[in-house]
């Protein structure tokens, strides 16, 4: 009857403001005071009324009166959206339900280091809920280690979910669903890897007529990577000097680190064309090169139908190892994903392909070369070129959604709990707030806001990514790869190999493929998968790379020409394609 009633004022207050609310009108006066404080002085953005947020706060001090004295662990990555949640929404969600939390934020390798110790325990660890990346959602659906939220929500979880959670205005829901169709992960930030480029020197008269000159047609945002290939070489070799300052047409990191593997996996080989049209990750063969048969992953390897080695996947890695040493400044070698991640802000680099768009929010302070006077960036983000093997309807860009993930193995209390953290910290009442902060948007309304519309112009273009039918090619690792970690560590060896000279990029995919092979026969072996677990053939049963070869997808037989003409488009015309102002 409590729940009944909790829910029928809540449908109450959302279907039209309120001066006060009958959730908030329950609580003690000195909570009321709490939440009408944090609606107007911690969240005055949201896309709901004033009234409206009271009342959705309040509902989470009702929701939480049985587990109040609760104390929780969590732990995210280290970035400012979750230092947001750990520093803003996790007092303010103490203060209102009485339901102590400790938020710890640890690099992203660490996180996976301790979701993968609660794991293998079976057993409840350190923490009570994780953000981790929807990498792992083939993982999570298949382990039975992670909650399944939709069951979660229909049972032992109904009372305590949200009324006003709106799943459906969720951008990036899709992406933490499993092969099931059960959502088991709830997202709380998502940002893309990009184009990026110095949007002022591409409008130079005199830097246009030049590119214009040397390659026959106009510089702009490049749609191939033969295009982006031409612009790296324009600004390292022919350019060179831009206001007295030496620039490079290409920045990237090749540092022998685990953030090499990352390089690769996010979607580095999907943006070249390794894999096979499908939403969201490609069909049957996805951006790792695995190949599925149902619900089954059953190769990497081009003998057994998969893409890793593929002549696509060894273009991809041969690209890669030839632009950082052509095109990128001499110290890019040595350079990790962190220490690369600043170096386009210091204003010496004309772009970069490789660009995570969790760096907006650093690009955008007033004391950086790369921003104008007026506060407005000099730069603009856009889509991806894509590689030479690369067709009409696969992906084209890798998508981080870090999202909240509850472990199975734990008391139903605490799992409540967690959820009941989980839920306020994407819920309409603070998610706008967190989102101007953190600049990772994670929901429709959100985007669609006149606070993000009025931000839009310092913002280099991500708005407009997010709200255009472009961002349907980008998506994070999908469910073809049934142990994240398992699989993820083979990758940055092997391209070290091949970066150092070690191996020929042929022989390092080949390795990789051969490695990813034995991971997943390891996991069907040893029945960590469940239902849903690879499916490796016998050697004597394989039908070899020819045969696949010569089957229409993946893997695809090598081109005869991987450098077509390249192919640009102004900035201004690619808004306007997605029926934005260019105003």
């Amino acid at each position: 009857m409590k729940t009944r009633l909790l829910l029928m004022a809540f449908a109450i207050v959302c279907a039209s403001p309120v001066s006060s609310g009958l959730l908030l009108d329950a609580l003690p006066e000195d909570k009321q005071s709490l939440i009408r404080a944090l609606v107007s002085e911690t969240f005055p953005d949201s896309t709901l009324t004033p009234d409206e947020q009271a009342e959705e706060l309040a509902w989470f001090a009702h929701a939480a009166s049985s587990l109040d004295g609760l104390s929780l662990s969590v732990l995210s990555e280290q970035l400012p959206t979750h230092d947001y949640e750990a520093e803003v929404l996790a007092p303010a969600f103490s203060a209102i339900t009485g339901i102590e939390i400790t938020h710890d934020r640890k690099p992203e390798g660490e996180v996976i280091r301790q979701i993968n110790l609660q794991r293998i325990m079976a057993a409840k660890g350190r923490y009570d809920a994780f953000v981790n990346d929807s990498d792992m959602i083939g993982t999570h659906a298949r382990s039975g280690w992670a909650l399944s939220l939709t069951d979660f929500m229909a049972g032992d979880g109904k009372a305590f979910t949200l009324p006003s959670l709106g799943l459906e205005d969720f951008i990036g829901l899709d992406f933490v669903t499993g092969p099931d169709g059960d959502v088991y992960q709830l997202p709380t930030q998502q940002f893309a890897n990009l184009y990026w480029f110095r949007y002022d020197w591409f409008q130079r008269p005199e830097l246009r007529a030049k590119f214009l000159e040397l390659y026959g047609y106009e510089l702009g945002v490049p749609v191939n990577w033969s295009a982006y290939e031409d612009i790296a070489e324009f600004f390292s070799v022919h350019v060179q000097e831009i206001d007295g300052e030496r620039v490079y047409g290409h920045m990237d990191y090749g540092k022998r680190d685990p953030s090499l593997g990352w390089r690769f996996t996010d979607a580095w080989l999907s943006m070249a064309g390794a894999g096979d049209v499908g939403s969201p990750n490609g069909l049957p063969v996805d951006e790792w090169g695995i190949r599925m048969e149902g619900c089954h992953p059953v190769g990497s390897s081009m003998e057994r139908g998969g893409a890793t080695n593929s002549p696509a996947a060894v273009y991809a890695l041969q690209k890669y190892i030839d632009w950082l040493d052509r095109f990128a400044p001499p110290n890019a070698r040595d350079l990790n994903f962190s220490e690369a991640g600043p170096v386009p802000a210091q204003g010496h680099i004309a772009q970069q392909i490789f660009w995570y768009t969790a760096f907006t929010s650093d690009m955008t302070r007033p004391d950086l070369p790369v921003v104008n006077d007026d506060g407005t960036p000099k730069w603009r983000m856009a889509p991806s070129p894509r590689g030479a093997y690369w067709q009409d309807g696969m992906k084209l860009g890798y998508q981080d959604v870090g999202a909240w993930t509850i472990p199975r193995a734990m008391g139903v209390d605490r799992q409540r709990a967690a959820w009941l953290y989980a839920q306020f910290t994407v819920s309409r009442s603070v998610s706008l707030q967190k989102t101007l902060h953190g600049l990772t948007p994670i929901r429709q309304s959100d985007l669609e806001s006149p606070q993000m519309q009025a931000r839009a112009p310092r913002l280099g273009g991500l708005v407009e990514f997010y709200l255009s039918p472009a961002r349907e090619a980008w998506s994070p690792t999908g469910i073809n790869v049934p142990d994240y970690p398992r699989l993820a560590k083979l990758w940055w060896p092997n391209i070290a190999d091949a970066l150092s000279g070690k191996r020929t990029p042929q022989e390092a995919m080949d390795n990789l493929a051969a490695a990813q092979d034995r991971a997943l026969a390891v996991i069907e072996r040893n029945f960590l998968a469940g239902e849903c677990g690879p499916k490796m053939a016998n050697n004597v049963d394989l039908r070899g790379a020819d045969y696949w070869l010569a089957q229409p997808g993946a893997p695809k037989p090598a081109l005869a020409n991987e450098k077509p003409r390249g192919q640009t488009i102004r900035y201004e015309e690619l808004l306007q394609s997605w029926g934005m102002s260019t105003d």
